[in-house]
């Protein structure tokens, strides 16, 4: 395999893996691009990515996602808490605000911070379910909070489970709201990277089917073993190793 393929299945895994469990993909896929400081990733590459992991989150809820295109309640609410991450994301793009936080200093603190944020909202009651107790105004709360998203470190799945359990969700229902916020925001990343990439007139190649297909296969499988694990397991385990990255990354920053 090609250097190439390789790091390409790497970028392919770190997404997959990353941007549905509580630790931040873009601030994975920045550590990886500083590891590897001759290797920069394609816009349109980075938009494969996205896209991979999109058709697995459509195709593992595919059946409740057509359940919800007959409940204008559920598909409401849905539009109305990707709304703040959709605009105050676009804001960021316009005037390219993203870039600037791109920085393993602020990966750092905003991994330990939001991770120490995510140990406590665990520990609150499981009183509520998605589908008896989500409202207008829980959703544009845990909308709300999905626009700390754009911080790298802080990861979009941790910060809203971490708005889901502060609200009393259960650790099951907030992963799949999580989840299923995660559409609107990967077909909002995926359009604005392929814009990019055909101002570029970057091309599409083998090396591009091979982002997709395999951030699919990883998103798909991470989907799957995360709501197996968290019915039966708490988010510590994913709160201890932020704390070891943040401190690992502290150490390469301060000393």
């Amino acid at each position: 395999m090609s250097l190439i393929y390789l790091q390409t299945l790497i970028l392919s895994l770190i997404q997959g893996l990353s941007e549905f469990i509580p630790v931040s993909s873009s601030a994975h896929l920045v550590l990886f691009s500083d590891i590897f400081q001759n290797y920069k990733s394609s816009v349109l590459l980075d938009a494969s990515l996205h896209f991979g992991s999109l058709i697995a989150i459509i195709h593992y809820f595919f059946r409740e996602l057509i359940d919800f295109s007959n409940n204008k309640k559920i598909l409401n609410l849905l539009v109305t808490g990707s709304l703040p991450l959709i605009i105050v994301g676009y804001f960021f793009y316009e005037f390219q605000l993203y870039e600037n936080l791109r920085n393993i200093e602020i990966i750092a603190w905003s991994t330990l911070i939001f991770g120490i944020l995510l140990y406590f909202s665990d520990k609150f009651a499981e009183s509520k379910s998605f589908s008896e107790n989500l409202n207008t105004k829980k959703i544009f709360l845990i909308g709300l909070f999905q626009i700390l998203a754009l911080i790298p470190g802080a990861s979009r799945s941790g910060v809203v489970i971490t708005g889901c359990r502060l609200l009393d969700f259960n650790r099951y229902d907030a992963a799949k709201i999580s989840f299923i916020l995660s559409i609107p925001a990967l077909l909002g990343a995926s359009t604005l990277t392929l814009k990019d990439a055909f101002f570029r007139n970057e091309i599409f190649d083998l090396n591009i089917l091979f982002g997709i297909v395999f951030s699919y296969i990883f998103s798909y499988l991470t989907i799957k073993y995360f709501l197996v694990y968290i019915k039966r397991f708490s988010l510590d385990i994913f709160v201890i190793y932020r704390i070891v990255l943040s401190l690992i990354l502290f150490y390469f920053i301060y000393f």
